[in-house]
């Protein structure tokens, strides 16, 4: 199935416009269900999802894809995160030591030699500007463990990181409910040919949701805040143009935004990974009427609303 591919950025790296997230898989999925875990990587890989977006502290996901696609190694991008100590709490987070070691777990899980892009996990700026985990990164990728080198996180430790000048890529968080990143982020990312990668991008589908969708059984307050931004932003009438399919329109204004690079769509079901494939390679386009009614809420009601992790 063809898809729309773009450069990340600056790096040679040529991704499809959806991209896959693992944390679903990892969390909640179990290795007894390898045969769930597989079926969702490889359709995504047979249709042209050529980015997977994973991270050390995503449960079992790494080991999962490394079982189920290393084989395929050649066939997609692959990102993974670093900087939590595991089992989290027992030891050290963002040493340079553990940066290191993580992406040897990694590779190892994995079923690999190199990665594509590790990314910083959603650190603050005092341990960036502590320059070690940074240092751990760029000699991670002097001695061929990874190819680029990118930074994960929100708000002002987003902003610092793309400023700083040090990385490829930025992955963070925006959507229809969560628009911060469009005036504090993408200008600069754009000016600096960094690499945009998307995460939430359709926001856990709470537009339209009767109730909150609570993706996640360990972190059942993970949508609650967009969730109740969906209610205050689609309170205020009619949404013009309304596509009236929620998924095509958070997913589409997404899409909407020129400086996105690929958008990481998380799924341990193989029918939502077609809907979604189905989806992307059809007409994605939502009206400019609709993105600049949803720009105008937010920029009416987002007062105080910061990006979420």
């Amino acid at each position: 199935m063809a898809m729309e591919s773009k450069r990340l950025g600056k790096t040679d790296l040529e991704v499809g416009r959806l991209g896959i997230g693992l944390s679903e898989v990892g969390f909640n999925l179990k290795l007894t269900d390898i045969e769930q875990a597989s079926e969702v990587m490889n359709l995504a890989l047979d249709n042209g999802v050529n980015f997977l977006d994973t991270a050390a502290c995503y449960g079992i996901s790494e080991e999962l894809l490394g079982m189920v696609v290393s084989e395929r190694r050649d066939e997609f991008v692959l990102a993974t995160k670093a900087g939590h100590f595991l089992p989290r709490g027992e030891g050290e987070d963002w040493t340079y030591e553990l940066i290191l070691s993580s992406i040897d777990r990694s590779l190892r899980l994995m079923k690999t030699d190199h990665v594509d892009l590790v990314q910083l996990h959603s650190c603050s700026i005092e341990i960036l500007e502590r320059g070690d985990v940074v240092r751990a990164l760029q000699d991670a990728r002097a001695a061929g463990k990874t190819r680029y080198i990118g930074y994960s996180g929100d708000n002002e430790n987003a902003r610092w990181a793309v400023t700083s000048g040090l990385f490829d890529t930025l992955q963070t968080s925006f959507n229809l409910v969560d628009q911060s990143a469009r005036a504090n982020l993408f200008a600069d990312v754009e000016s600096r040919d960094m690499g945009l990668i998307i995460k939430r991008p359709i926001g856990n589908a709470v537009w339209g949701a009767d109730s909150d969708p609570v993706p996640y059984r360990h972190i059942p307050e993970y949508a609650t805040e967009y969730f109740r931004r969906a209610q205050v932003m689609s309170g205020a009438g009619p949404l013009a143009d309304n596509p009236n399919d929620r998924i095509r329109l958070a997913l589409g204004f997404t899409f909407a935004h020129p400086e996105v690079d690929v958008t990481i769509v998380g799924t341990q079901r193989p029918g939502h990974m077609k809907s979604n494939i189905e989806m992307v390679a059809g007409s994605m386009d939502i009206s400019e009427a609709t993105v600049a009614d949803l720009h105008s809420r937010w920029d009416k009601q987002s007062s105080g609303w910061e990006q979420r992790g």
